[in-house]
């Protein structure tokens, strides 16, 4: 077996690891925000999908990284 799959591999497992976790607190954060304010929703909403957003774009480079391992 190549070295260079389990690099790539490497690379994208480590890499997705903090955004699966932050994204998962997001969302956590979020519904308990929700939770103590229903009439807030709206506001906690659009920076909520902000912040995932963010988050994912980590993982994203990380999978360029991966595809760029040759």
């Amino acid at each position: 077996m190549d070295l260079t799959m389990l690099a790539k591999a490497i690379a994208i497992g480590v890499g997705s690891l903090g955004p699966g976790i932050g994204i998962g607190l997001i969302g956590s954060k979020a519904m308990e925000a929700i939770g103590r304010n229903p009439e807030a929703s709206e506001k906690i909403l659009v920076p909520m999908l902000l912040a995932i957003a963010f988050a994912e774009a980590v993982a994203i480079y990380a999978l360029i990284i991966a595809f760029s391992i040759s």
